[in-house]
């Protein structure tokens, strides 16, 4: 969000790039020393890393570096025999995601699918499962938002 503080702008660009480019590039290249071959790495992404979001810049653009740090590590790591991909999911009904649905934006949430839902944590569960489990997919960003944005 931006905001007219541009010490606390900074802060919210650190925090949210610590915890979601910064904290999972870390995790893969601690990962990345302990897998061999047939080592499979799955990054969680956004669609918002592609439609962009005007409320939480940091969040779309931290969402983008990791798509981009997810390719750049399969190119890197493919000769060790490690795949690494993403899953990029829309809104997903977790507790997070259910106390702003609850908060009153609910309907609007939901009706940027077609399927007037949103995602369960399973069903995100299960691209992840399946990307871990593929001998070949490497470098992919799986979208998962129920036909809510195309791109």
């Amino acid at each position: 969000m931006l905001s007219d503080d541009y010490a606390a702008w900074q802060a919210a660009w650190q925090h949210t790039l610590s915890a979601n480019l910064t904290g999972p590039a870390n995790v893969c290249w601690c990962a990345a020393r302990h897998l061999g071959e047939g080592g499979r790495i799955v990054n969680v992404s956004s669609r918002g890393a592609y439609r962009g979001e005007p409320l939480y810049p940091a969040y779309g653009a931290a969402k983008a570096g990791l798509n981009s740090l997810t390719q750049s590590l399969a190119l890197a790591l493919a000769p060790s025999g490690i795949a690494v991909n993403a899953v990029a999911p829309g809104f997903v009904a977790t507790d997070m995601g259910n106390a702003i649905m609850d908060a009153g934006d609910g309907a609007a949430i939901r009706a940027q699918s077609p399927f007037n839902r949103v995602a369960r944590p399973e069903e995100v569960a299960e691209a992840v499962l399946f990307l871990a489990g593929s001998e070949w997919s490497s470098g992919a960003v799986l979208d998962l938002n129920g036909a809510s944005y195309f791109r």
